[in-house]
């Protein structure tokens, strides 16, 4: 099985490589921010505006299988994540603050929609609970990932963090403008239904204008002096174990409960995935002006790759087993 890094993989590798060869500073650098900033704000009012009732409320039969999958996500991913922190005492010696305070941002990440729902299609899994529980997470993440990354910071010790100032920039760049785009569905809706593939540009160009500038004010202060290879490559690698360790606890908890094959499908890659889309723009807003916001931002760049690329050869296992198991008893009639 071949793998080749998507269109969208190669524009962010070279946001990174351009900030950190021609960063945006002074006046274009604030410029760029304050575009960044409205840039976030419509990308969740036209989020609240293509998503229907339906799509919040749907599939409350496979409750067991949300649950399960919102309990790994918001629960036992960030316990996991919490001592990885550069302000804690059992942190490695090699991880810088900033990159421990990303980490944790990490584990309080809602799942990722676009490739949970697509894996669990392409593995022939629990689609409609694997939509549900996708859309769900995302929904509710814009008000968990906050709070819960306030209490992961707390437990740790760290004080660099504006508690007051995030959540009400959380409320007025992305709640208030998801309820607006909500409210305005009627007259939005059908013409944003008709155009997801513009909404997915957009998407993209939002969050590479996030990295270009984020990177940029980054590499002004220091980035890649303070942040050596050896800690991008042993970064990467705890992403690998991180990913390993949800999705190999994922199928224990699955078979212990007896669901199926095709619901083990769903919360393997739901509960282990993170969302790079949301992710980035909600951390504009968290971390908006922070020195250290390219390390902060690194593990969820890493892990997403690392998702791609595990995620892949998984689902390909999963659906020659659910096919082997599907076709088995046709074979005993016969």
């Amino acid at each position: 099985m071949k793998f080749r890094p998507d269109t969208f993989t190669i524009m962010l590798l070279g946001a990174v490589a351009l900030a950190s060869f021609l960063p945006a500073t002074g006046s274009i650098g604030e410029l760029l921010a304050t575009a960044g900033t409205v840039a976030v704000a419509l990308l969740f009012f036209f989020h609240g505006a293509a998503l229907s009732r339906e799509q919040i409320v749907a599939g409350a039969s496979h409750w067991r299988v949300h649950i399960l999958i919102t309990a790994l996500t918001f629960g036992f991913f960030p316990l996991v994540v919490l001592p990885i922190n550069g302000m804690n005492s059992i942190a490695p010696s090699w991880m810088p603050a900033d990159l421990g305070l990303g980490f944790l941002y990490l584990g309080v990440l809602p799942s990722a929609v676009s490739s949970s729902i697509a894996y669990t299609a392409l593995a022939r899994g629990n689609v409609p609970a694997a939509i549900c529980s996708a859309a769900a997470s995302n929904v509710f993440g814009m008000m968990l990932t906050p709070f819960l990354l306030l209490l992961l910071v707390s437990s740790a010790g760290s004080g660099d963090f504006a508690v007051g100032d995030a959540l009400k920039d959380i409320v007025l760049q992305l709640l208030l403008p998801f309820a607006v785009g909500h409210a305005m569905r009627p007259v939005l809706g059908g013409f944003l239904g008709r155009n997801e593939h513009l909404m997915a540009r957009y998407d993209k160009c939002v969050i590479w204008l996030i990295v270009y500038s984020a990177f940029s004010h980054s590499v002004e202060s220091g980035l890649w002096q303070n942040l050596p290879v050896k800690a991008i490559v042993l970064t990467i690698l705890l992403c690998i174990a991180l990913l390993a360790l949800f999705m190999f606890f994922a199928r224990f908890l699955v078979r212990r409960f007896g669901f199926s094959l095709e619901d083990e499908a769903a919360v393997v890659f739901c509960g282990s995935k993170k969302s790079l889309a949301s992710g980035l723009p909600m951390a504009k807003v968290l971390f908006s002006g922070h020195p250290g916001f390219g390390m902060i931002v690194l593990p969820i760049m890493c892990y997403n790759q690392v998702q791609v690329i595990l995620g892949a050869i998984l689902a390909k296992r999963y659906r020659e087993k659910i096919a082997e198991s599907q076709s088995a008893p046709s074979d005993q009639e016969v």
